[in-house]
């Protein structure tokens, strides 16, 4: 008897780890890389949003406008150290294999568009701000994400090798530092120069580590100075680095916007808000991680295939950010008391704005997904141009007059205009259909179910409780519902 125990463990035990780290069927894939995923961007996201609360708290609005400004400002141009390699190395390199003798030449561009980068933020920094503490403060955060960037690189080959568990235990470890780090600054020595040298210790620290254990485990690292290579993947990444540029902008200039306006206390309360929004969009950017390496080969087959996988990916979608919305902007006040002080109650209509917001991007990320699988990332491009260009014209006419709460308008009217634009593009470019038949379905689910969720989660018996409660007593509801929706009338929706 006991034998049979023990063979019964250990028969359970391969079985999970088979599950949990090997490559067998597409949906076994998917759930392995999103249990991953999910793992490590929870972790890391939850360990980084505790660190900023608990900084904007000692520091107050101010300082943490001030911290939040240079953060926002390096983000700017950070991402012309990628430039959109990552998106395009995942999906060559997931399609064929034999591509990854090409990596030294991309890591050697990486290294190189890096360097070109922080040139670039050191020499703008002194034309946006004459605070000498906020320009310091610009340089360490600017070495800080050009070094952290190239762990990017290193995920864009294990996502193509649909090896996301090592990633996540580098970005769980990344996170465990930073934030460790964080804490120690803030606690002994609070400031913001003092914390934006915890984050570049940390980064020092967890990018050597990344570098070596792929180096020894995976693939020799080298520079290679092919500029064929160089040519023809940068050819092929362009709109998706511009994307990434106009994405950042219309994302981080509503901040850099309004602390050049002087507004660095508003800057503080509006990125209270945008943090917690940020967060939220968590479990999009796993699906979109997920769903890449799957849609990629399955845009090599046939027409109905895709589409299944896609409406799939577009399902839990939706599923989420229906619920997420109505939720979000019913326990609204109650979410910003929970995290902050009484001193940024100016930032619970900006979360509200920011939450309905952060539902639309939901409904982009398949629709600029399809995009790309399809190869039509210049479409990408053009869209997020055109959404840069609307924010910042938004910005200019909407934070002088209005502030935090004008800089949240204006990005709301800029991705509502994105969503009609991806749709346009997707249905009239790819051969995905956005609007079908199991699509409208699970957005009427989504919100039929968020209905009694809704009532429920408004009651002072439920409101009032504490906010950790009433989020887990609405998704409860929300879950029954669907579930009843979907076995009683046997709706088949993901």
């Amino acid at each position: 008897m006991e034998k049979l125990k023990i063979f019964m463990f250990s028969d359970i035990f391969v079985n999970i780890k088979s599950l949990l780290l090997d490559n067998k069927t597409v949906k076994q894939t998917i759930f392995k890389n999103t249990f991953w995923l999910a793992l490590a961007e929870g972790l890391s996201k939850f360990f980084m949003l505790i660190l900023l609360v608990y900084v904007a708290r000692v520091l107050g609005a101010t300082e943490y406008g001030k911290f939040t400004f240079a953060l926002a400002f390096v983000s700017l141009f950070v991402i012309f150290s990628n430039f959109g390699l990552s998106n395009i190395t995942i999906r060559e390199f997931s399609r064929e294999r034999k591509k990854e003798k090409e990596f030294p030449a991309i890591f050697t561009l990486k290294v190189l568009l890096s360097i070109a980068t922080l040139i670039l933020i050191l020499l703008i920094s002194f034309l946006v701000t004459s605070n000498i503490g906020i320009q310091r403060v610009i340089w360490v955060l600017a070495i800080f994400t050009v070094i952290k960037s190239f762990s990017e690189i290193i995920y864009a080959f294990l996502r193509a090798r649909q090896q996301m568990q090592y990633e996540a235990l580098a970005k769980i470890l990344e996170a465990v530092v930073l934030v460790g780090a964080g804490f120690f600054v803030i606690l002994n020595f609070p400031s913001i120069q003092n914390l934006s040298y915890s984050y570049l210790f940390a980064s020092i620290i967890t990018t050597i580590f990344i570098l070596l254990f792929f180096h020894f485990k995976f693939f020799s690292l080298k520079l290679s100075f092919k500029k064929s290579i160089w040519k023809n993947f940068l050819l092929m990444s362009w709109p998706l680095g511009f994307v990434a540029v106009f994405a950042t902008i219309y994302n981080q200039i509503d901040s850099v916007m309004m602390g050049y306006f002087g507004q660095i206390t508003e800057n503080g309360w509006y990125n209270a808000a945008h943090k917690l929004t940020s967060a939220a969009l968590i479990p999009t950017q796993l699906i979109f991680t997920s769903f890449f390496p799957v849609l990629s080969i399955a845009f090599k087959g046939s027409k109905e295939r895709l589409q299944m996988v896609w409406d799939h990916r577009a399902g839990m979608t939706i599923l989420i950010a229906v619920p997420l919305v109505i939720g979000g902007v019913a326990l609204a006040s109650k979410i910003i008391n929970f995290f902050y002080n009484p001193s940024f109650s100016p930032s619970i209509l900006v979360f509200q704005i920011l939450i309905i917001t952060t539902g639309i991007i939901y409904f982009i990320s398949p629709l600029s997904q399809a995009l790309i699988i399809s190869n039509q990332q210049k479409k990408n491009f053009w869209i997020t141009f055109c959404g840069a260009m609307t924010n910042i014209i938004l910005n200019l006419i909407l934070i002088p007059k209005y502030s935090l709460y004008g800089a949240a308008i204006a990005t709301l009217i800029t991705v509502s205009l994105m969503l009609v634009l991806y749709f346009i593009s997707t249905n009239k470019f790819t051969t995905v259909r956005p609007l079908n038949f199991r699509v409208l379905l699970t957005v009427f689910s989504a919100f039929l179910c968020s209905i009694p969720m809704y009532f429920a989660i408004s009651r002072p018996p439920i409101y009032n409780l504490n906010i950790l409660l009433s989020v887990l007593i609405g998704s409860a509801i929300y879950l029954v519902s669907f579930l009843i929706l979907n076995n009683f009338l046997r709706l088949k929706i993901i």
